[in-house]
């Protein structure tokens, strides 16, 4: 997939990752892709920006050296309320936005309670991608979420560091046919936390081909394809 439009990466912003975003550029560059997008950490995150950073994302160029850059977050889940740690008028202001389950930001509950809270997250509609939700301990009941996700325009991310690293990785099979089964859109991205790794999706296209999964129900194989639907979205944005 030469062209894929890499919708989660982290740069030395997030306060555990070890690239500048120039160097993301720089990489982005050299594997001859259209782009990226930013998607630091949120606030609740240890080690993370403040609120003030994504406020001011509106100031990053479009366009960095030729390489386009999308502006966003990957949102904390604070609450099995399905709670995010960006208020309303941050979320606004930016291209995308990632809700994540992350143990250090909120412990695992039950699976019931994951399950709302995830329900609860679909129901947002500044919430764009359910990230890495194949990961850790928070359980939930994959075909009620992933017919809400369908219902709602949502897509959930296919992620290559959780299967590249062998980290929690208990389900992400299961819901990946679930989403062939039911037609969800997925995005296959790197979570990269180093430029070099920018791109890199070999472990997540390894699982999606093992099962069949129609490449067509990948939103950001392209990011003309991707843009179209954030844009659907979003119509406030003018200028993706």
């Amino acid at each position: 997939m030469t062209k894929l439009f890499d919708t989660h990466t982290h740069t030395i912003v997030s306060g555990h990752a070890f690239s500048t975003l120039e160097e993301y550029v720089a990489a982005c560059k050299r594997l001859g892709l259209e782009g990226f997008a930013t998607t630091e950490h949120g606030p609740a995150m240890i080690g993370s920006t403040d609120l003030i950073y994504f406020y001011n994302l509106v100031a990053l160029p479009r366009l960095i050296d030729g390489i386009r850059v999308l502006r966003g977050v990957e949102a904390n889940i604070i609450g099995h309320d399905g709670s995010l740690d960006l208020p309303e008028s941050a979320l606004k202001r930016l291209d995308l936005c990632i809700a994540s389950y992350h143990e250090i930001t909120l412990p695992p509950a039950g699976k019931a309670e994951h399950t709302e809270a995830w329900l609860a997250v679909i129901d947002n509609p500044l919430v764009d991608i359910l990230g890495h939700i194949g990961r850790g301990p928070f359980l939930f009941d994959v075909d009620t979420v992933l017919k809400a996700c369908k219902q709602n325009n949502k897509v959930l991310e296919i992620n290559n560091h959780t299967l590249s690293s062998g980290f929690m990785q208990h389900n992400c099979l299961e819901i990946a046919k679930a989403c062939r089964r039911h037609g969800v859109l997925v995005a296959v991205n790197s979570d990269a936390h180093f430029s070099g790794h920018l791109g890199e999706v070999s472990a997540a296209l390894k699982l999606l081909n093992e099962i069949d999964f129609p490449e067509e129900l990948i939103i950001n194989r392209d990011y003309s394809i991707f843009s179209a639907w954030l844009k659907e979205r979003k119509p406030w944005i003018s200028d993706l």
